[in-house]
C-alpha cells in the first residue's frame, strides 16, 4: 500500500521533540524522504530515528528564526534530494506567561522572531522553490489554538500564533496559480517539550486528570495527534484545502467560556 508520501521530500522544523519528532516519524513512515531542523541536538537523534525504521533523514542544527539557517534547510532538501515538496514550519517558543504591562520588547521581539518570522521565512524559500518548480507543494505553519482567541497563552505567545493564522492565509494568496498551499495546525494543549513543566507539574501532584479539562473530551493531546493533522495538511488529502486554519484542540475553541456546563441543559 502506498504512503501518503511516497516520493515527496519534506522539511520539518521544531524536530527535535514533540510534534515535530512524532511528525518526522509519521512522515517517514508514509514514504517521506526528511530534512530535519531544530536548535537543539535532539535533531540528530530524531534523524536516527527515522533511520532506524528504514526512513531517509538528514538532521541540521539551525535556528528557525535566522534566514540563513532556514535556507539553509531548503539547499540541503534540494542538494541530497533533488526536490522540497512539503515544508511544516513547526519550531516555536513559548515565550512565558508575563502580562501586557510585565514584558519587555526585547522578549516580545524573541518570540515574534521565532513564532511568525520563522515561519513566514519558511513560506519565502521553500514556497518559492515549490512554486518555482512547477509541481505545487505544501507548507503547514504551527499556529495554536491561542491564536485563535484569548486565554490559552501570554500575550507574546498569543499574538505572535494569531499572527500564523493570518500569515497562512496572507500566503496562499501570495503563492496564488503555483499549486502551492499553505495551511497553519492550531494545536491545543499537547504533550511536548515546550508543555513539559506542566506536565511534569500534574505528575508529581498526581493531577493529570485535570489537564485539557476545559475542552470537551477532557483532556491534553498527545503528540501523534497533532502529526496526523500535519499529515493530512501535508498530504494530497487536503488537495482542495488552502489558507485555512485547523484547530486540533478538543474542542476548546469551538464554545467561548461558561461557569458551567450541563449535558442537556443551558450553561449559565
Amino acid at each position: 500500500m502506498a504512503g501518503r508520501l511516497d516520493g515527496k521530500v519534506a522539511i520539518i522544523t521544531g524536530a527535535g521533540s514533540g510534534i515535530g519528532r512524532a511528525s518526522a516519524l509519521l512522515f517517514a513512515q508514509e514514504g517521506a524522504r526528511l530534512v530535519l531542523g531544530d536548535k537543539t541536538e535532539a535533531v540528530l537523534a530524531t534523524a536516527q530515528a527515522v533511520r532506524d525504521a528504514g526512513g531517509q533523514a538528514t538532521a541540521l542544527q539551525i535556528d528557525a528564526g535566522v534566514e540563513a539557517d532556514v535556507a539553509k534547510l531548503v539547499a540541503t532538501a534540494l542538494s541530497t534530494y533533488g526536490q522540497l515538496d512539503v515544508a511544516f514550519a513547526n519550531a516555536g517558543i513559548g515565550g512565558g506567561m508575563a502580562g501586557i504591562f510585565d514584558a519587555t520588547p526585547e522578549a516580545w521581539t524573541e518570540v515574534l522572531r521565532v513564532n511568525l518570522i520563522g515561519p513566514w521565512l519558511m513560506i519565502k524559500h521553500a514556497g518559492k522553490v515549490m512554486a518555482d518548480a512547477g509541481k505545487g507543494g505544501a507548507i503547514v505553519l504551527t499556529a495554536s489554538v491561542a491564536g485563535i482567541r484569548s486565554g490559552a497563552g501570554g500575550p507574546a505567545y498569543s499574538a505572535s500564533k494569531a499572527g500564523v493564522i493570518n500569515l497562512a492565509a496572507v500566503g496562499a494568496q501570495q503563492l496564488s496559480e503555483t499549486g502551492v498551499r499553505v495551511n497553519a495546525l492550531c494545536p491545543g494543549l499537547t504533550e511536548t517539550g515546550m508543555t513539559k513543566p506542566t506536565f511534569d507539574y500534574a505528575k508529581e501532584k498526581q493531577v493529570t486528570h485535570k489537564l485539557g479539562r476545559l475542552n470537551p473530551l477532557r483532556r491534553a493531546a498527545q503528540p501523534e495527534e497533532l502529526a496526523n493533522a500535519a499529515l493530512f495538511l501535508a498530504s494530497d488529502q487536503s488537495s482542495y484545502v488552502n489558507g485555512q486554519a485547523l484547530a486540533v484542540d478538543g474542542g476548546l475553541s469551538s464554545s467561548h467560556p461558561v461557569t458551567r456546563q450541563l449535558t442537556g441543559q443551558t450553561a449559565v
